[in-house]
């Protein structure tokens, strides 16, 4: 399952300490004007090295477009898009040849496949998420034309809003060897209303799926979320006017299709499982063991997810939109 999309359909390849990082879009349009400075700004967002609160890997993630433009514009076949890893430092992991990290995906993937990249984590990395948040540069480019927009923006970083309270919490756990996590919110704007199919291609089903696909979110909410369960129906459901709906408790979604408000999601993020404080693990050969994880790690990964969340939500979006363009052919 390397592959998102039904008609934007994207393929993510590349490992962690591999020779690079890329995603094939298959299904993207034709005659949509990109080049890489188009798609450079937000690989940018998500860049390691570029502060206190991030990983110090050193990369400058400088996309390539390989195929599918010609004379500046899509063609219709397949963009190929690679970034080329530059600051890989596989020895840092050698310890981790033989141990599983906690939290994180050493362990299933071994039980899985008999085999596993102890580099970084190799697919199970965060460095995976380049090859995402190209393609989404690409569909935001795509939804741009239609007057529709993605933002995201922290809420919270382990319990603290505040700017200056955020910062300070994930140099404190940086500083005690330890990492924090937090919550994460994406709206699209001027999305229209009818995009979605019910039953079970429901728009906030997709949603929900995109987002529970990048490694580090273990909870969705759209709207309200689980604030609903503690309301009266006369509070959550949205009354409408002749002007439109007098509030948004639903998210911009209802009955799996858009309603053409904005469209709210949350996501909630967990603590990077990579630290160097030490913990109890097992070996590959049942022995209980002591791990402290060395390597370049972010203490809070809330910071660089918020451009591969928005992508993830740019994704289904434009596939929504070219599935809609079906019952109107």
């Amino acid at each position: 399952m390397n592959s998102f999309g039904r008609n934007f359909r994207i393929t993510s390849f590349g490992e962690s300490h591999g020779t690079g990082i890329g995603v094939v879009i298959d299904g993207c349009p034709p005659g949509l004007e990109l080049d890489e400075q188009d798609i450079q700004p937000f690989l940018d967002r998500r860049r390691p090295g570029t502060s206190p609160l991030t990983s110090p890997r050193q990369e400058q993630d400088r996309v390539e477009i390989l195929s599918g433009i010609f004379e500046g514009r899509t063609t219709g076949a397949p963009v190929a898009l690679l970034v080329r890893n530059q600051d890989q430092l596989p020895k840092d992991y050698e310890e981790l040849r033989e141990k599983f990290r906690p939290g994180h995906a050493d362990f299933t993937y071994l039980e899985k496949y008999g085999v596993r990249d102890h580099r970084g984590g190799g697919r199970s990395s965060g460095r995976e998420t380049i090859g995402r948040v190209a393609a989404g540069a690409v569909a935001v480019k795509y939804l741009s034309a239609y007057g529709i927009s993605v933002t995201g923006k922290i809420l919270a970083v382990h319990g603290k809003t505040d700017t200056d309270q955020i910062q300070r919490e994930i140099l404190l756990a940086k500083g005690a060897d330890d990492s924090v996590g937090g919550i994460v919110e994406i709206t699209a704007r001027g999305c229209p209303a009818g995009l979605g199919d019910p039953v079970f291609g429901k728009m906030d089903a997709l949603i929900a799926g995109a987002m529970m696909g990048i490694g580090a979110v273990k909870g969705v909410e759209i709207g309200d979320g689980f604030a609903v369960a503690g309301m009266f129906g006369s509070d959550n459901n949205d009354q409408m006017t002749k002007d439109g709906f007098v509030s948004n408790h639903a998210g911009g979604i209802l009955g799996g299709i858009s309603s053409g408000q904005d469209i709210i999601v949350r996501i909630a993020v967990k603590p990077t499982p990579s630290i160097a404080k030490a913990q109890q693990t097992r070996d590959i050969y049942g022995n209980i063991v002591e791990i402290s994880v060395k390597g370049r790690h972010d203490p809070c990964i809330v910071p660089r997810i918020v451009p591969v969340a928005e992508a993830m939500l740019a994704l289904v979006l434009v596939d929504c939109m070219l599935e809609q363009t079906k019952y109107h052919t």
